[in-house]
């Protein structure tokens, strides 16, 4: 059975102005564009019964669509890198999201995932990068970021045992209904007082 994680798609703008990141550090195995994604809960190989199970609940999930942008890059290894990243600005809906996924993973027996959520595109990486070369690269780049844009749905990805990142195959889609706006104070006050007579 191939790895399975769950993961938020990267637009075609904003996967293009990541794409404009790339280059310019030793070392660096570049991933590519149509693989940018955020992964929201890896879930690993798992046998057909619970992979159905996972998707059965993971079609359940009832959230609103979300806005967001990638800003920011870093890297993950401090003394000795090993991944370059873009960073994610500040979604309480994003988070929201990935805790239920993490509660249903749990529900089903999945073990918790050892490592805090921190949302992040995977750019490159490191195979023996200087951490001076490193440090360069970002010092150049680090008022990245994109327009907003919005995840209309969440997927389930596959992947097969391979270096680096990809390829990855969407198992299954699941939509985000769309918000639903609640008037302001200020819009409910301006609206018309019905008569009682």
């Amino acid at each position: 059975m191939p790895r399975l994680f769950t993961a938020l798609e990267i637009p075609r703008n904003a996967a293009m102005s990541l794409s404009l990141l790339r280059g310019g550090l030793p070392g660096a195995r570049w991933i590519d564009v149509e693989n940018y994604h955020i992964t929201l809960r890896f879930i690993g190989d798992v046998d057909g019964r619970t992979a159905d199970e996972i998707v059965e609940r993971l079609d359940r999930i009832d959230r609103p669509e979300f806005q967001f942008r990638l800003e920011g890059i870093g890297s993950f290894g401090s003394k000795k890198p090993h991944s370059v990243w873009a960073g994610v600005s500040q979604s309480p809906e994003m988070y929201a999201l990935q805790g239920e996924i993490e509660r249903i993973c749990q529900r089903i027996g999945l073990p918790p995932d050892p490592r805090k959520f921190m949302p992040h595109v995977t750019l490159a990486r490191l195979k023996s990068s200087r951490l001076d070369d490193v440090v360069q690269y970002l010092a150049g780049r680090g008022n990245f970021h994109t327009a907003t844009f919005t995840a209309p749905r969440f997927v389930l990805l596959s992947s097969r045992e391979s270096v680096g990142g990809g390829p990855y195959l969407t198992e299954e889609v699941f939509p985000l209904h769309e918000a639903r706006s609640t008037p302001s104070v200020s819009s409910r006050l301006l609206q018309p007082v019905k008569s009682l007579v």
